[in-house]
């Protein structure tokens, strides 16, 4: 039996007690990528500024991506000796400190820092949210929780890259400092305002292992997915520009990634209504995983408008698969393991979203052609491809549901 039919169809309590959870998941969710996403529009600035090379203004995005691979571990820690809740918390604490102190930086080592414990802080909060779900939120409605803070997550990606340098920035006399610590402090209202629902589901536990268990073939199996989906959105991101340069439709960039990220904000909407029909089920991991595929393949194999359509298309049904992973750990597991699952897996997806499109771009450089680059992409997704098919989506018979 699937997840989805496992859920008991209990008595739902009335929206209004709902809509202040959600409204705190979605706001977390848009911090899991507005204090990352800020850097690209900003970058330019920073390295006229601070002298960075292009390596060094490269690493203003790429080193919080490594981070969030990296920092899954200290959240799973975090959650089994304080709670989701207060690792959710200090994280964003964490975040607002990296991410408001690199508008405060005299230096470049500084500045690294900076970004590098923003990285750790955003990290922290992956695991904490889906840990969190099945304390705040009754077992049917967790698949739209796991909705609403991913739709907040593909919002921000959206928000911190299409408005920061049209209407944030004039805002600040153009100052990237002042638009990265006005971007960051407000994150501080949200870690407030996470004690002030008085809602625990689950009951309490006691202090268990924090280190992945890699003896559960989901941590892997759902951590590979995962990855398939983080290096196809930020591999092709990472490469458009000169993707796009060698088609030789380069004056075509802006709109190509608009409409990438926007596909992104689509995902999410589109989510937010099919969460409890699909969450859960194998199927659609398979088909949306096949689809992401045959867009990137479209990138490579169309020409023009067609070409860029297809990008949008890969980055919607990435999305969808982005959000019916990241949901899995808290329907598959009890919610003492919640936290645990969840670093495994983005330890794992975060490690391969990273080190994929750079192994790519190294190929892509020993032979002069972009598309290389692309095709590595392509080939890891093929790799993993089969274990959706293998995927065992009932809940863990000694783990009792919460």
């Amino acid at each position: 039996m699937s997840v989805a039919a496992q859920s008991a169809t209990t008595a739902s309590p009335p929206p209004a007690r709902l809509l202040p959870v959600a409204i705190l998941l979605w706001f977390a969710g848009v911090y899991l990528r507005i204090p990352v996403l800020v850097a690209p529009p900003l970058a330019p600035f920073i390295g006229d500024d601070l002298a960075l090379s292009q390596t060094l203004t490269g690493a203003l995005t790429t080193l919080p991506i490594l981070m969030l691979a990296i920092g899954a571990m200290p959240g799973s820690l975090a959650i089994s000796r304080i709670g989701p809740r207060n690792t959710l918390a200090l994280a964003m604490v964490i975040m607002v400190v990296g991410s408001a102190g690199r508008g405060l930086v005299p230096d470049t080592l500084t500045l690294m820092i900076a970004s590098a414990v923003m990285g750790l802080g955003v990290a922290m909060m992956q695991p904490a949210l889906p840990a969190l779900l099945p304390r705040w939120l009754q077992p049917h409605h967790i698949a739209l929780g796991s909705a609403i803070y991913m739709n907040g997550l593909l919002m921000g990606e959206f928000i911190g890259a299409g408005i920061t340098l049209p209407l944030v920035m004039p805002l600040f006399d153009n100052s990237w400092r002042a638009t990265l610590i006005a971007w960051s402090l407000p994150a501080l209202v949200v870690a407030a305002a996470l004690y002030l629902p008085k809602r625990d589901f689950a009951p309490p536990t006691r202090r268990g292992a924090w280190l992945p268990d890699w003896k559960n073939p989901l941590t892997l199996r759902l951590g590979l997915l995962l990855g398939l989906s983080g290096c196809m959105f930020f591999g092709l991101n990472a490469y458009m520009g000169n993707l796009l340069e060698q088609q030789g439709q380069f004056d075509r960039l802006p709109e190509a990634l608009f409409w990438f990220n926007v596909a992104q904000v689509a995902a999410s909407l589109l989510m937010l209504k099919m969460a409890r029909a699909w969450v859960g089920q194998r199927e659609p991991i398979i088909v949306l995983a096949s689809l992401s595929i045959a867009g990137t393949i479209g990138i490579l194999l169309l020409d023009g408008w067609w070409s860029i359509a297809s990008a949008a298309f890969m980055s919607c049904v990435a999305g969808m698969l982005l959000i019916l992973m990241v949901a899995l750990p808290p329907l598959l597991v009890s919610s003492s393991e919640t936290g645990r699952l969840s670093a495994g897996t983005f330890l794992v997806g975060y490690t391969m979203a990273f080190s994929v499109p750079m192994l790519g771009g190294v190929i892509a450089d020993w032979s002069g052609d972009t598309r290389h680059a692309i095709l590595t992409m392509i080939a890891y997704s093929l790799l993993v491809l089969p274990l959706a098919f293998t995927l065992d989506l009932t809940r863990k018979k000694d783990q009792p549901a919460d």
